[in-house]
């Protein structure tokens, strides 16, 4: 590609993203929706401005990189142990229960291959921290008994869905299902998500010395989206998706991160302020980029709307995505609205459920409308819950606060 064509695409897929952004949230819906239609607009489906160029997928995979950073950043781990066996059980039964209703729908009702099947379960496990979150905030819900156990689930799951994700990307990588393999992978990944933490901690504290006596300004940014490069190639050197790294990196200098050497290693709290504060306009440039490259990617027009199969594949994968994350929330020890309220919150799919559906595309797992489907199931579980979360909970506010 030209390099002017190149700077060309670059515009339009960054003021798109904004506006289309800005009108989702007018619209009460988040801006990861605004962004992914206004791929579907310039894209393939709609106008056919920009095709999704490998430039703009390398641009977009960074973003995906960034975004699983500030993922972790967002990640308490101490949430997660306090919040005890509830958050425990909730966020494994959400984790199980979709992953299974998906495989058995995609395999025995639409006859997709075992593999296949794997990929749509896979793709149906994940949930929104940052929707769920923002939502609990919003209804000034997230401290109560309810909203703990809803973050640590959130936070669990987030962290299953991780390591799923690092093996569905090793099986697709290597052509079908090797145990052996994902044996392999398994370990790396548990020996990088014990390790990565601490190294970036240790390097961190050196960041932290150095920008206290550098005289020029920005060492922050450089240094940690150098970090989460390095993360992210070491990430990919031990056989795991690069985003893991990113993830890692961001687990590591969240503020509510703890060592066990936590009396010589403490955390600075204004230095991971400076952190968050600095990388956000940084992420807030290439994380768009992702979600409209995706939109690009899915092209409406080559797919048969007049026949009943991917409607009814939607319908049926989004009902095993709802019940799937409700399920678990029932046979907690809680009032009924309780209940519904705990399950409501871990419906929310958003990003992570379009970076599984994205790999499964990219990987050539998913034709375009099962790929389709996926997008339109996670559309749905993404701006849905949040209305009705709200819902909810104004008609039972009186009793989910006593």
């Amino acid at each position: 590609m030209e390099p002017h064509t190149f700077i060309f695409y670059l515009l339009i897929v960054l003021i798109t993203a904004r506006v289309f952004a800005e009108l989702a949230v007018r619209l009460k819906s988040p801006s990861v929706i605004g962004e992914l239609i206004a791929g579907v607009v310039i894209g393939p489906s709609l106008f056919g401005w920009i095709e999704p160029v490998e430039s703009l997928r390398l641009i977009a995979e960074i973003g995906i990189i960034l975004l699983l950073f500030e993922v972790g950043l967002g990640t308490d781990i101490k949430r997660l142990i306090s919040s005890g066996q509830k958050s425990t059980f909730v966020a494994i039964t959400g984790f199980i229960t979709p992953l299974f209703l998906g495989f058995s729908a995609s395999y025995w009702l639409f006859g997709l291959s075992w593999f296949e099947s794997l990929f749509v379960g896979g793709t149906l496990t994940a949930t929104s921290i940052g929707i769920t979150v923002r939502v609990l905030t919003d209804l000034k819900f997230s401290q109560s008994r309810e909203g703990q156990i809803v973050l640590g689930a959130a936070v669990l799951d987030d962290i299953l869905g991780v390591i799923l994700l690092a093996l569905l990307y090793e099986f697709s990588i290597g052509g079908g299902i090797n145990w052996l393999n994902a044996g392999k992978v398994f370990l790396f990944i548990t020996t990088f998500f014990v390790l990565a933490p601490l190294l970036a901690k240790f390097m961190a504290v050196f960041i932290k010395h150095y920008n206290d006596v550098s005289e020029i300004p920005g060492l922050i940014p450089t240094t940690m989206v150098s970090l989460v490069l390095f993360f992210a190639w070491l990430a990919h050197a031990v056989g795991a998706p690069e985003l893991l790294g990113g993830f890692a990196a961001g687990i590591a200098l969240s503020r509510r991160f703890f060592l066990p050497l936590g009396v010589t290693l403490h955390t600075d709290e204004n230095f991971s302020k400076s952190i968050e504060e600095q990388m956000q306009p940084i992420i807030k440039l290439f994380t768009p980029i992702f979600f409209v490259v995706v939109g690009l990617s899915l092209n409406l027009k080559e797919i048969e709307w007049s026949s009943p199969d991917i409607w009814l594949f939607s319908i049926v994968l989004l009902i095993a995505a709802v019940i799937g994350k409700m399920l678990g929330a029932t046979f907690l020890k809680q009032s009924w609205p309780s209940r519904v309220m705990i399950g409501l919150s871990m419906v929310p799919r958003g990003e992570v459920g379009l970076i599984f559906a994205e790999i499964g595309r990219h990987s050539g797992i998913f034709n375009n409308e099962i790929h389709a489907g996926m997008v339109i199931v996670i559309i749905l579980t993404t701006i849905l819950p949040p209305f009705v979360m709200k819902w909810y909970f104004r008609i039972n506010s009186h009793r989910l606060l006593n």
